[in-house]
């Protein structure tokens, strides 16, 4: 292990979105942990990145690429091309086409492929490695055709804080958001969309009316909400219930220490990485049982799982939560403690070692 801290690798990310969602942290994640093992990175996104600023600010070398002929000058001198997205992948290889270059892309998403066959063609052909960030995305690429050589599972990770939230950063952080000791507090943070199930969550809020009066939920992220309301606003939803939709949020920190409870009501989900924080803060986390998220929680130890798409469900295991402080209390501690097996330092690790695996320069 020594021998291979030793080696210094020069890696380009390339990274295809505008935004700044789960898989830029999760390239960010990486590029911090593999930087601290020494490599030269360099990380290329679309012009007006969010991860170009960022990274920048993290103090990375970071370059605007509008085409593929710019993609291609970033590329220069870098032997290792690790692109994280299907686009990042196409991209990558026809800029990288005549370059003594290993190229690597991680595959973050579960869904099953419109076309499998083509599909299998530009995984095996475009690419010589891959990264799935769970058994679940490994799955749908090998029932696509894809070889089972060229693929390796390394779970997305998330730097580890030092200690969980104190009781009086608790209080804090609800007086932030309004909130009172006494509410019940569940949050979900990712951007709105149909996968998201963010509209699952609100039809659970509401069936939870006459329920749980206490019941207070927070829906952050960036997207339009699934229902009529002023941004940063609370709104009642059918039955009455409170739901805050503060938008973005800076201060993740913040945000988890205001809640009991964690959901990630998914449709579809190739990992999790807001579950992941979650449980690395102590706070048990709820899921829908799909992709990744069957993986990140341990059902009874570390939280609960339900049926994706099912609000009755989800209802359900919120007021049972509610109403088991005890079991909660418990449940922090063990997702605290299990949570360090999805650590930032094991992620780049375990993909150092794969690009050395791969490497055929």
């Amino acid at each position: 292990m020594a021998e291979i801290a030793a080696l210094r690798l020069s890696i380009v990310h390339v990274d295809s979105g505008r935004a700044f969602r789960g898989g830029q942290q999760a390239l960010l994640t990486l590029a911090r942990g593999l930087r601290a093992r020494g490599h030269a990175q360099r990380i290329v996104a679309p012009p007006g990145s969010a991860l170009i600023q960022r990274a920048r600010e993290e103090g990375f070398d970071a370059m605007a690429a509008g085409n593929i002929l710019a993609l291609r000058r970033s590329l220069r001198g870098f032997p290792i091309v690790h692109a994280h997205s299907g686009r990042a992948q196409t991209l990558a290889y026809l800029a990288s086409l005549g370059l003594p270059a290993t190229r690597v892309v991680t595959r973050h998403v579960a869904f099953e492929p419109r076309w499998p066959r083509i599909h299998a063609l530009k995984y095996s052909a475009t690419c010589d490695g891959i990264i799935a960030v769970s058994k679940a995305v490994r799955k749908v690429l090998v029932e696509a055709g894809v070889p089972e050589e060229k693929i390796a599972v390394i779970p997305g990770g998330v730097d580890l804080p030092r200690e969980i939230a104190t009781p009086e950063q608790r209080c804090a952080a609800r007086r932030k958001y309004n909130l009172a000791a006494s509410d019940f507090v569940v949050g979900h943070l990712g951007a709105f969309s149909h996968e998201k199930g963010q509209d699952v969550a609100i039809a659970a809020a509401a069936i939870l009316r006459d329920r749980l009066p206490s019941l207070r939920m927070i829906l952050a992220g960036e997207g339009s909400p699934p229902a009529p309301a002023p941004r940063g606003a609370g709104i009642s939803v059918p039955g009455g219930a409170t739901v805050l939709l503060p938008g973005f949020i800076a201060d993740r920190e913040e945000f988890f220490a205001a809640l009991d409870l964690f959901i990630m009501p998914s449709r579809s989900e190739g990992w999790g990485l807001a579950a992941v924080e979650a449980l690395a803060r102590g706070i048990p986390v709820l899921a829908s049982k799909t992709g990744g998220l069957a993986e990140i929680v341990e059902a009874g130890e570390t939280g609960w799982l339900v049926p994706p798409g099912d609000a009755q469900a989800l209802a359900e295991a919120i007021a049972h939560a509610e109403s088991d402080p005890k079991s909660l209390r418990i449940m922090t501690f063990e997702a605290s403690k299990r949570s360090h097996r999805f650590s930032s330092d094991g992620m780049a690790e375990l993909t150092e070692l794969f690009y050395l695996t791969k490497n055929k320069t």
